[in-house]
């Protein structure tokens, strides 16, 4: 059988680029420099601009891969937006505030090479699963110049929307139950200090704490059966944000665990893209 099809050119192509030095670090005790890295999903597109969104991976902030979730960031590439997925330096490379320091510089980076990538600065969003969460959610709301280091620095690090799924918000409030059990959480070593015995400098540097009336627009997706980052840690936020003024949307998956399956289905993701849609 022969066919003929005359093809209506409508969508650009899109392309994938791996491992994009954005910044160089300090590794290895600081006698070594490291590369930080991005991967970038963005359309062959000249004749405009395009939102661009962020995507910041989970794993407690001791373990993270930028490329794991590629597949399904493309159908968010191929709803409209250039889609980069950021590396961040881990809690046992180094502690906080560098995590938050890392992700803005790779906003600024973004920004800086906005033309070659086809990128409307003003339309730049930020998503992230779990830790990576609590970064994209802290990238929402400090503008602070201390987490401005590195290069780049004449661009801004501001980010215009936040998607963010099962977020630590408040890492004062965790439920451990000893002292010595929270020494060893996540939230400790990235921190650098035992949460459970400095809780007032833990909520400080907590997304619930750092938000104002200038806040952008959040939305939230968490499993109500998150055994671990307690679905009221989303509560926590969209009532702060909320009480604040500021555009706010939770999504409680039902009977969904941390990171199960279900944040995979194209319901979930139907949500995230409209969200970006109306708010970037």
């Amino acid at each position: 059988m022969k066919k003929v099809i005359d093809v209506k050119i409508d969508k650009p192509q899109f392309s994938v680029i791996t491992n994009i030095t954005f910044s160089q670090v300090d590794a290895w005790f600081g006698h070594t420099r490291k590369d930080l890295k991005m991967d970038i999903i963005y359309p062959e597109d000249k004749t405009k601009k395009h939102p661009c969104v962020v995507w910041i991976c989970g794993g407690g902030w001791l373990s993270i891969d930028k490329s794991a979730h590629l597949a399904y960031l493309s159908q968010l590439a191929r709803s409209g937006f250039v889609v980069a997925s950021v590396e961040y330096r881990t809690s046992n490379e180094a502690v906080f505030p560098t995590q938050i320091q890392d992700v803005k510089s790779a906003v600024r980076y973004l920004k800086a090479h906005s033309d070659r990538y086809s990128i409307d600065t003003e339309r730049i969003g930020a998503m992230g699963e779990s830790a990576g969460a609590y970064l994209a959610a802290m990238a929402g709301l400090v503008n602070d110049k201390q987490y401005d280091v590195g290069c780049y620095l004449e661009q801004s690090s501001k980010v215009y929307a936040v998607c963010a799924w099962y977020p630590p918000t408040d890492i004062s409030k965790f439920p451990y139950k000893s002292e010595l059990q929270a020494q060893a959480s996540f939230e400790s070593l990235m921190f650098g200090k035992n949460v459970f015995t400095h809780k007032d400098e833990a909520v400080k540097i907590s997304p619930v704490s750092c938000v104002t009336k200038d806040a952008p627009p959040f939305l939230m997706i968490h499993g109500s059966k998150d055994n671990t980052v307690p679905f009221s840690q989303s509560e926590l936020l969209y009532d702060k944000l909320t009480e604040s003024g500021c555009y706010a949307q939770l999504i409680e998956l039902k009977g969904a665990d941390h990171a199960d399956i279900n944040f995979y289905q194209d319901i979930v993701w139907e949500n995230i893209i409209n969200f970006f849609k109306e708010r970037l």
